[in-house]
């Protein structure tokens, strides 16, 4: 058996390795490189699942980055419970053989009450009072006070949100990495796993909220590159061998598409005032769609108008094609959490989950953080409101409420999605967009071109040959 870390860096595509990624190239340079053919949607949590378990979405029945539950008529996005991926993980099988396997899994998603030996995951807390108090979850539950005893809390306004990618008084652009790398050290060090999963997100902000054709975008990569220049020493050093993989590419965007404000005008969408704003009710109404990022699964609660639906769908500018229930088969979505319909976004283009036609009526999450009220992903949480007069001030008044005990919103997300540069969820047709592998072990990873299944098996042969 092969002790084997896999550093997940996110958006990672070939075009990238060169000049400013000097750490990088030069792993590359002793080994082999594949390209990905991105599972769909490609997203972080179908793409992980699908790696992990070696099945498609139809099998794991990780459809996106969450769905709609139809018995709660709730959606539910950005869970945690490892429950939810269907289907035996790499770790398991191969603790079958070698009873001494071991596994860490750290910030990959569905990291809760997984099986996991070690893990780490963000994880803030909620007490009663409606405050929200940023944490981890670790697994044993020891580790929790251990590691931020040696490593100091976790970094998480720089995990996601806007100062996610950007230099803050508390830490660099790349701080949240910086953690996860630092921690992946730590589990080395006490425990010696035999799988490590290592989840290091950083080009993920800026290419989103500039876009990978932007030259600002040099400084993530030479951030990203010396993060995992320094690991790939550090296992090396331990005689682990290092597979550097990436989820997905992310294309450049400049439209956004509001399908829910194109159901709601055809009177499909059921809106309820709560507190003199707008919520959407998915229970009542009659289709809408739930967003997430180049892709977005169609709800119907009337069959009877899909006809229709898909009519105003297809109608809409930005939009690639749509996939009903038999076509969602050829595409391996084929799954009881899928929408009815599911569409997919040009390579410049992607959907919000929008469905109030006045800003003055957007219901008061959507100016804040908020990834589990909001139906779909929402990308502009990377941004803060141009519009707002010294919004440093205001994060700062607001922190100082939260810190005297006051109820308060740290409203200062903007509402314009044209503010948004770059997106993924759909295949390009430009393979340099792409996901990639990369192996020092030349004879274990074929070049060119691998299914995003063969990821598992590429994953098992490094620890078993």
């Amino acid at each position: 058996m092969h002790r084997t870390a896999v550093l997940n860096v996110v958006g990672l595509t070939r075009p990238m390795i060169g000049t400013e990624m000097p750490r990088l190239s030069a792993f590359l340079q002793k080994g082999a490189i594949a390209t990905i053919n991105p599972v769909l949607p490609a997203v972080t949590c179908t793409a992980q699942s699908t790696y992990l378990t070696g099945l498609l979405p139809c099998e794991h029945g990780i459809v996106a980055n969450g769905w709609y539950n139809r018995e709660l008529a709730e959606v539910q996005f950005w869970k945690q419970s490892n429950h939810l991926v269907r289907g035996r993980k790499i770790w398991e099988e191969l603790r079958e053989t070698n009873p001494g396997f071991t596994c860490a899994k750290l910030f990959w998603w569905y990291n809760m009450y997984s099986s996991a030996d070690y893990s780490i995951t963000p994880r803030p807390l909620y007490p009663a009072d409606g405050r929200k108090v940023f944490d981890i979850h670790t697994a044993p539950l020891s580790i929790r006070p251990e590691i931020k005893k040696d490593l100091g809390e976790f970094p998480f306004p720089t995990f996601w949100g806007p100062a996610a990618g950007r230099a803050t008084p508390q830490g660099p652009p790349d701080a949240a990495s910086r953690w996860i790398a630092e921690s992946a050290k730590w589990i080395e060090n006490r425990y010696q796993p035999t799988l490590s999963l290592i989840y290091l997100p950083h080009l993920d902000y800026n290419l989103q909220r500039i876009g990978p054709n932007d030259p600002r975008i040099a400084n993530d990569l030479r951030d990203i590159d010396s993060i995992v220049g320094d690991l790939i020493s550090f296992f090396e050093a331990r005689s682990v061998r290092v597979v550097i993989l990436s989820e997905y590419g992310i294309t450049p965007v400049e439209k956004p598409i509001h399908l829910n404000r194109v159901f709601r005008r055809r009177g499909w969408i059921t809106v309820k005032d709560e507190l003199g704003l707008e919520t959407l009710d998915c229970g009542s109404s009659r289709a809408f769609a739930l967003a997430d990022h180049q892709i977005a699964h169609v709800y119907l609660n009337d069959r009877s108008i899909e006809n229709d639906v898909r009519t105003a769908i297809e109608a809409e500018p930005g939009v690639s094609h749509v996939c009903n229930r038999k076509e969602q088969k050829f595409i391996g979505l084929d799954h009881e959490r899928s929408g009815d319909l599911v569409v997919f976004a040009q390579e410049d283009a992607w959907f919000t989950y929008y469905y109030w036609l006045d800003d003055a009526l957007a219901p008061d999450f959507a100016r804040c953080v908020d990834i589990h009220r909001k139906p779909g992903y929402d990308p502009v949480e990377l941004f803060i409101d141009p519009k707002l007069q010294l919004p440093k001030f205001k994060i700062a008044w607001r922190l100082l409420q939260k810190k005297l005990g006051f109820r308060m919103l740290m409203d200062v997300i903007p509402l314009d999605a044209s503010l948004v540069k770059g997106s993924h969820g759909a295949a390009s047709s430009d393979s340099n967009y792409h996901p990639l592998i990369i192996s020092e072990q030349r004879d274990l990873l074929t070049t060119g071109t691998v299914a995003p299944t063969d990821v598992y098996k590429i994953l098992k042969e490094h620890l078993l040959q």
